[in-house]
């Protein structure tokens, strides 16, 4: 490795801007309109493309592609965006396209995700912070991924799909309906299995939470009562039980209908 962090054999265009302590692996690719944030490590490679711009201290393994167009057919060269926070692991072969003018232009990564091999992100998806996509998830286009939620090994998200807040899906779900936060869902199509209670407990919830996310499940999916019926029911547990905003908000913006 250089003294400046970057292999002989990188290729990093001029117009590039890295901050300081960025290193590059060899045979990896910086095009021009790609920014790097301080202390972030890029491995052997890589190709770093598009309007790209990344954030500071992450981890990028090798064979990554981060920036590339979209992988849709209504793409005709704009020039869109990829925005990648701060402190994510990306693992190999992992795949992050930019997005499209059809949605908000930008694909955006938060912080604190650790993102495994072959994860493929399409274009216009938005991802929280301190998610985890196990090996070969994969995500169409214009899904929306909450904060703490974790994806299953080979999880599959259809488009303008939403998956909420701490939730979490099994080994190869396909998920077609929006999952709503806290939610365990799993199988093909996937299907509600509770709430995510050990991934709650391990992020400081309450056992009165739990216990309140808990009966909320039930009269969610187990009640019997339309979905309107449920909001309406949940909305009156707001006030003993905060957590609830979560949900209600999600479920008011889900278009494509929930698990069950």
């Amino acid at each position: 490795m250089a003294k400046d962090g970057i292999h002989p054999s990188a290729l990093v265009h001029p117009g590039a801007r890295l901050g300081e302590g960025v290193s590059i692996g060899a045979f990896s690719i910086v095009d021009e309109h790609v920014e790097v944030g301080a202390g972030t490590r890029i491995g052997h490679h890589c190709v770093l493309t598009g309007h790209t711009r990344i954030g500071r201290d992450n981890r990028v393994y090798h064979f990554v592609s981060l920036g590339e167009a979209p992988q849709d057919k209504k793409y005709g060269g704009e020039p869109t965006a990829l925005e990648i926070g701060d402190r994510n692991t990306i693992r190999e072969f992992a795949t992050l396209n930019r997005g499209t003018v059809q949605d908000a232009g930008v694909t955006r990564l938060g912080n604190d995700n650790w993102i495994m091999a072959y994860v493929h992100l399409a274009h216009d998806c938005q991802v929280g912070n301190a998610t985890i996509f196990a090996n070969n998830a994969q995500l169409a286009g214009h899904v929306h991924i909450g904060d703490h939620a974790i994806l299953g090994g080979f999880t599959t998200v259809h488009q303008f799909c939403r998956v909420g807040a701490h939730a979490i899906t099994g080994l190869s779900s396909v998920i077609v309906h929006d999952v709503p936060p806290y939610v365990t869902a799993a199988g093909n199509p996937a299907a509600a299995h509770g709430i995510n209670s050990e991934g709650l407990r391990r992020r400081g919830f309450s056992a009165a939470a739990i216990d309140g996310l808990r009966r909320a499940y039930r009269t969610l999916y187990k009640s019997g009562l339309t979905l309107d019926e449920a909001r309406r029911a949940l909305a009156g547990q707001v006030e003993a039980l905060p957590e609830l905003r979560l949900w209600l908000d999600f479920l008011s913006v889900s278009n494509r209908g929930i698990v069950r």
